[in-house]
């Protein structure tokens, strides 16, 4: 069905990723990329919380999920998806400030990239604003 004949537009909400440790993970990204708290939903049981972080610009939302049941590290297989941040100011301290994280897992210089891991090894592409 082409475009003309939709009767509805979308756009990207959210992306998810469900955490180990919730408060682990929220101070990571607060700390990596300014990440905070937009909004948060508690079940009534306890069973899960969903915290939705959200960036500068408010474009997009990142969801952390926390199971209170599930106590293992997550399987995320071999890993080839990932989220991609763009950053502003100087890209070399900002490649410096996350290699003193020690969160850097993956660089290519060539291309003028680099990824870093959160806590459960989640990977995050960081690009300058400009570019690629």
């Amino acid at each position: 069905m082409d475009k003309q004949n939709r009767p509805f537009t979308t756009r990207f909400d959210h992306y998810n990723y469900n955490v180990l440790d919730l408060e682990r993970s929220l101070d990571f990204y607060e700390r990596a990329f300014g990440f905070h708290e937009v909004k948060r939903k508690v079940a009534p049981d306890g069973s899960y919380t969903l915290v939705y972080l959200g960036d500068t610009a408010g474009h997009f939302l990142l969801e952390l999920t926390w199971l209170r049941d599930h106590d293992q590290p997550y399987n995320l297989g071999e890993n080839e998806i990932h989220l991609c941040v763009r950053t502003t100011g100087d890209y070399d301290a900002v490649r410096a400030y996350h290699r003193a994280m020690e969160c850097i897992c993956y660089e290519n210089e060539a291309m003028g990239l680099y990824f870093v891991s959160d806590p459960d090894g989640y990977w995050i592409e960081v690009l300058p604003e400009k570019g690629m």
